[in-house]
């Protein structure tokens, strides 16, 4: 089945609230850290996506989605920073993938979809954080991400423990 990745723009619809909703979940559960912790009420999650459409109906950030016959299956976020001398950059947050679609390269087509609305936006540098232990540290090398460091105990995992983060960066080739 074929996949296409494409802005999202406000206003949500219902079906977009709920796909993203599940996305969200189904991330979560599936042990990512991503900011949430278990278990992940319904109302936090619309909250979430509520204030994501408001920045990016701000201009603050962009919000893709890929979409496998209508149906959201996986996103990314880039955060637009918006300081006067930080309008060269933007980061990486939230590539999530649906579980019953990982391992078909989706999380590569949103990483460099971002990366063109990035450079689109006049983005030279992008930089991101994910868990020491989770799935996409091998997605973010073979990407071309340059790795900048470890924070130990930066975040929780979804069931608690604390875990270490990664920082990545990549500078984008100017058009």
């Amino acid at each position: 089945m074929s996949t296409s990745i494409e802005p999202v723009s406000p206003p949500p619809t219902a079906a977009d609230l709920a796909g993203l909703g599940a996305l969200l979940r189904d991330a979560v559960e599936g042990g990512a850290s991503v900011g949430f912790m278990l278990p992940l009420p319904d109302a936090e999650v619309t909250v979430y996506w509520t204030s994501v459409y408001a920045e990016v109906g701000s201009g603050s950030r962009i919000l893709l989605a890929a979409r496998e016959a209508g149906r959201i299956v996986g996103s990314v976020q880039l955060a637009l920073a918006g300081k006067p001398n930080a309008l060269h950059r933007a980061e990486v947050q939230k590539l999530l993938v649906q579980r019953t679609h990982r391992g078909r390269g989706l999380g590569t087509a949103l990483l460099q979809a971002a990366e063109a609305a990035a450079r689109a936006g006049q983005r030279s540098l992008l930089v991101l954080d994910t868990s020491a232990t989770g799935n996409a540290l091998g997605l973010y090398s073979r990407c071309g991400y340059t790795r900048a460091g470890v924070i130990p105990r930066y975040a929780r995992d979804p069931d608690g423990p604390f875990i270490d983060t990664v920082i990545y960066y990549k500078e984008l080739a100017r058009p």
